[in-house]
């Protein structure tokens, strides 16, 4: 990575090609967003125009069949102050978190403890499905047009965490990273970034980055540990509570 880190622009459009929505609409001032089951990220309207009118984007996302769902950047103070007066809540506040990939410390493992695949094994759907995450959150993952990869952690004779890792150009992403609750607190997530980030070397990128809750705090000191910073942070605001995951 050069010594400055890709801008949040840029780290986000890398987020939705590695992440990609089953398909997008830009309609009266808003980018509209079908998750097809995939989660927040890919169901959440973005405004694109500062006059766009809310109700527009309510209508959109009813029609689609999601609950009405607003991802708001750094910066989108009048939005964000209309969609609460609205009746809208706060939700998951996230941060954007980058770091070099040839800075992320190298961890050695045993052969045969760390292994990246294409296409995925089995046994990550099964380890992915203790935290929720199911079908349309692989289909996200099936989506991905450029260079992606599936890693698989072992602990011991044990697979005990995976995650999903993808390219878009010179920054690789790192999602969906999963720890089998019977094998936390074991340096399983250390070990998977590391990979993530040899994988990124391998392809050519020069930054991983991630998309993690503020709340997820054991989550934000490892990664701060590895040596990620912040580079820009979101929130999304939501009236009906139904998970988008559902």
């Amino acid at each position: 990575m050069a010594d400055t880190a890709p801008s949040e622009d840029r780290i986000l459009a890398a987020l939705a090609a590695t992440w990609p929505a089953a398909a997008t609409d830009r309609r009266n001032g808003w980018l509209i967003r079908q998750g097809a089951g995939g989660g927040k990220r890919v169901s959440a309207a973005s405004q694109l125009e500062p006059d766009a009118r809310i109700p527009d984007a309510e209508a959109a996302m009813e029609a689609l069949g999601q609950p009405a769902l607003f991802t708001l950047r750094t910066g989108e103070d009048a939005l964000d102050r209309q969609l609460h007066a609205a009746g809208y809540e706060v939700a998951d506040p996230t941060l954007i978190l980058a770091a070099p990939a040839d800075r992320i410390p190298v961890l050695e493992s045993p052969p045969g403890q760390c292994i990246t695949a294409v296409p995925r094994l089995s046994v990550m759907e099964e380890i992915w499905a203790t935290g929720g995450i199911g079908p349309g959150r692989l289909a996200v993952m099936d989506r991905v047009r450029g260079p992606r990869a599936f890693l698989l952690i072992r602990d011991g004779d044990s697979p005990a965490a995976c995650a999903f890792v993808a390219a878009d150009g010179p920054i690789a992403m790192l999602h969906a990273l999963e720890v089998d609750p019977a094998h936390r607190r074991r340096g399983l997530g250390a070990r998977a970034t590391a990979t993530a980030a040899a994988w990124a070397r391998g392809v050519g990128a020069d930054t991983l980055a991630l998309a993690v809750t503020r709340a997820n705090d054991g989550a934000c000191a490892l990664y701060g540990n590895m040596g990620f910073a912040e580079v820009g942070s979101y929130h999304y605001r939501i009236k009906d509570r139904k998970d988008p995951r559902k």
